[in-house]
């Protein structure tokens, strides 16, 4: 059985899509079970602007990438880099065991991230 915060992202998911460039977009996959998270984020000021993702996968994990995208909004690179999975076990109420490859999924699209450069931004405004 699943807890209501988990079941709560997996009917009510949020920042469920994809973001155009200049966005990140990562894609990594559990190859044990099968499940794949595309995780997309725009960078503005040095902070996540806008979070997307896709889960092709089990409930969990679609839940699990919910709950990611509430977290990673508004953080510093440097805050991503002390993501911890157990971050999305309690954000959704606690992962069952046989569920914790979600939030390792979820530790890999953010380490994928993080690997990622990100392109420096023109300012639409300025001319020449």
């Amino acid at each position: 059985m699943y807890p209501p915060r988990l079941i709560e992202h997996f009917q009510n998911p949020r920042n469920v899509g994809e973001l155009g460039p200049p966005a990140i977009t990562v894609e990594v996959a559990n190859p044990a079970c099968g499940d794949t998270l595309r995780l997309a984020v725009r960078f503005a000021d040095g902070r996540a602007a806008e979070v997307r993702y896709k889960v092709r996968g089990c409930t969990a994990s679609i839940a699990a990438g919910s709950a990611l995208t509430e977290w990673i909004a508004g953080k510093t690179r440097a805050e991503l880099a002390g993501f911890d999975p157990a971050l999305i076990d309690d954000a959704v109420g606690g992962l069952p065991a046989a569920s914790k490859h979600a939030a390792v999924l979820c530790a890999d699209g953010v380490k994928k991230l993080l690997e990622a450069k990100i392109e420096p931004q023109m300012n639409a405004d300025k001319r020449g």
